[in-house]
């Protein structure tokens, strides 16, 4: 079951104690779950709980951790890819890497491409790679072959923790 994420900003933490006691001074019984989350909201200055999910903020999606963990996986110690994951969205979240491995605003050679490719990875498949960076969009290439070029954009909050997390390794 997913769970909504409610960020609750409480400006004044002693008027919230006190009414939250006085909530729970007045119950017979402990309270259930649903309860205690009007209460909550309630000592939060909200008039239920259902008020407060409403005038909530949208959460943010944050990121899957399992996907990052099978991209984390692919690459070894030396942030070289060492096999292509079976998940589309895997590869997908991979070829960040090797995005950030090519010069920005500069047109390259398939050469100059395959080496990037082939220095970031173990696994033999340079090709692979370079078709999957264009169908990504993530790279550009000339009708004829001759120029590459990466496509500049802001890679997703995902592709950031996976980048970070195989660069920074010792």
């Amino acid at each position: 079951m997913s769970r909504d994420v409610i960020s609750l900003n409480i400006p004044d933490l002693s008027g919230f104690a006190k009414t939250l006691r006085a909530d729970l001074l007045a119950l017979p019984e402990l309270p259930g779950h649903l309860t205690l989350l009007g209460l909550l909201a309630h000592a939060a200055g909200y008039q239920n709980y259902q008020v407060l999910r409403a005038k909530a903020p949208a959460a943010l999606p944050g990121p899957d951790v399992k996907r990052l963990t099978k991209a984390k996986r692919a690459f070894d110690t030396d942030g070289r890819m060492q096999a292509w994951p079976s998940q589309t969205t895997v590869q997908h979240l991979c070829l960040w890497v090797f995005w950030t491995r090519l010069p920005s605003r500069r047109n390259l050679t398939e050469a100059e491409v395959n080496r990037v490719l082939q220095a970031g990875s173990t696994f033999g498949d340079h090709v692979l790679l370079r078709r999957s960076l264009i169908d990504a969009g993530l790279m550009s290439r000339a009708q004829d072959g001759s120029v590459y070029r990466r496509i500049e954009q802001t890679p997703p909050p995902e592709a950031l923790g996976l980048i970070h997390a195989i660069t920074q390794r010792p």
